[in-house]
């Protein structure tokens, strides 16, 4: 076998590992970006992370914490097999010799390039799930809106709060495709949000890459991390992963709300207008809506992703 092919079935079992010990955090991060402003006065729908997780359960069951998973699960073979492929590639490019151990540095040109190539993948994985996850929420808060004066919600007018007391009901992935196929744009719609998502995947890919790497190398002692064992495998993922969302989390935060922004009557009119909606509505602290879940998640999610890649790769030769 490939290294291409080994890159290609190790990076999808990666992410199965992933998706399943990540999921349930990031519902809680989605639900807590997406939510919107209340009406002064008012407590938000959900006051934090546990509330938000209380709530989730309460009113959909275990189930809700996996809502949207279907969209990652269902490309999560292209995703990962993108991901560690470009990022292989990108290894082969920059070795000096066959087998050749890459500097951190190195590394960290490796998951740039790996980033720039998995963000068209990401782009409408990502707005399919975030429209799925966000949209019990969003209805929440249209009900308090409906019983409240009418007053705008995160700075926007009282039409936009009406828009989403009537957002769409999606019935599972397939329909949030259709329906931004048939009503937003086509092929094109799918891709709302490409700009913060390349301001997420590319930089966030290359530190977390990077990290992973010289973490390994760090605990090593040099460049041959080979005879690393599992607990030390499990640990540089964990770190590259907290290290991914500390260096791009406001992205992911303006990634998300304009994806389930109303295609009827947007807030934003494009990235940087919405960077500069959501520090007017609410400060440096916007951006880091669900900050807490998706640092909780980062840590065993991309652990897990690692250690199941070098498993894989392993057991491949």
């Amino acid at each position: 076998m490939g290294d291409v092919a080994k890159d290609l079935a190790a990076g999808t079992l990666a992410g199965v590992a992933q998706l399943l010990v990540g999921h349930p955090f990031d519902t809680i991060k989605v639900k807590l970006q997406s939510q919107p402003r209340p009406p002064p006065g008012q407590p938000p729908h959900f006051t934090g992370a546990m509330d938000a997780v209380r709530k989730t359960v309460a009113a959909e069951g275990p189930r809700g914490l996996y809502k949207g998973m279907g969209a990652p699960l269902a490309t999560v073979a292209v995703f990962n097999a993108v991901l560690f492929t470009s990022r292989g590639q990108m290894e082969t490019l920059l070795r000096d010799a066959p087998g050749a151990h890459l500097s951190a540095g190195q590394q960290f040109i490796c998951g740039a390039g790996a980033g720039l190539a998995v963000a068209f993948v990401a782009c409408p994985t990502e707005l399919v799930k975030c429209r799925l996850q966000a949209q019990s929420a969003l209805q929440s808060a249209a009900v308090v809106v409906e019983g409240a004066p009418a007053v705008a919600m995160a700075g926007a007018p009282a039409a936009t709060a009406s828009a989403a007391a009537q957002s769409i009901k999606y019935t599972g992935p397939m329909d949030v495709a259709r329906h931004v196929l048939r009503s937003e744009g086509g092929i094109l719609g799918l891709f709302k949000g490409m700009t913060p998502t390349l301001m997420r995947e590319v930089p966030g890919n290359a530190a977390m890459f990077g990290t992973y790497e010289a973490t390994k190398q760090l605990i090593a002692g040099g460049k041959d991390t080979s005879q690393l064992g599992r607990g030390s495998q499990l640990t540089a993922g964990g770190v590259a992963g907290a290290v991914f969302w500390m260096s791009v989390y406001p992205a992911d935060v303006i990634k998300s709300v304009i994806q389930v922004d109303d295609h009827r009557n947007p807030k934003y009119k494009g990235t940087f207008d919405a960077f500069k909606k959501v520090f007017a509505a609410e400060g440096i602290k916007g951006y880091y809506r669900g900050f807490g879940p998706a640092m909780c998640r980062s840590v065993p999610a991309n652990a897990a992703c690692f250690l199941a890649y070098e498993m894989a790769r392993e057991a491949m030769g």
